[in-house]
């Protein structure tokens, strides 16, 4: 089966960069999120909705590859590939592009599926499994 794959694009905002005007290495996991989020936004899905089904997924596992700097008022393209569930634990990649096309920064994103009364691990809903399972 052929992953899910969502495109969120975000300009670097002065904030997110060092004095050296250098998106600060910390911006791209909140890149990551927002990326994600959009992407399950794109399935069907948002971190609401899953909630609402007693349903939590938190981030257990984080990985960055720096290539090269992007700047201040750089435009970025955050591709997420999402992968269908494996048991408890689902994955993300990302690979975040510049205007050029040339890799900034790559990387992954595991989260788990947590019953949000007991915080116990658990199997995402059904409802989610068809969509990324096919």
């Amino acid at each position: 089966m052929k992953p899910f794959v969502h495109t969120w694009r975000v300009r670097v905002r002065y904030a997110e960069t060092d004095q050296m005007h250098v998106a600060w290495h910390g911006s791209y996991l909140l890149y990551f999120e927002e990326a994600r989020t959009e992407a399950l936004r794109a399935s069907g899905w948002t971190y609401r909705s899953l909630e609402e089904t007693g349903v939590l997924l938190p981030v257990v596992e984080a990985h960055i590859d720096f290539a090269r700097p992007a700047r201040y008022d750089d435009l970025l393209a955050v591709q997420t590939t999402v992968f269908p569930p494996a048991g408890a634990r689902m994955r993300f990649e990302y690979r975040v592009r510049d205007e050029s096309g040339a890799d900034v920064v790559s990387g992954h994103t595991v989260l788990a599926f947590l019953n949000a009364a007991t915080r116990r691990p658990c199997r995402p809903p059904a409802e989610m499994r068809k969509i990324f399972e096919g």
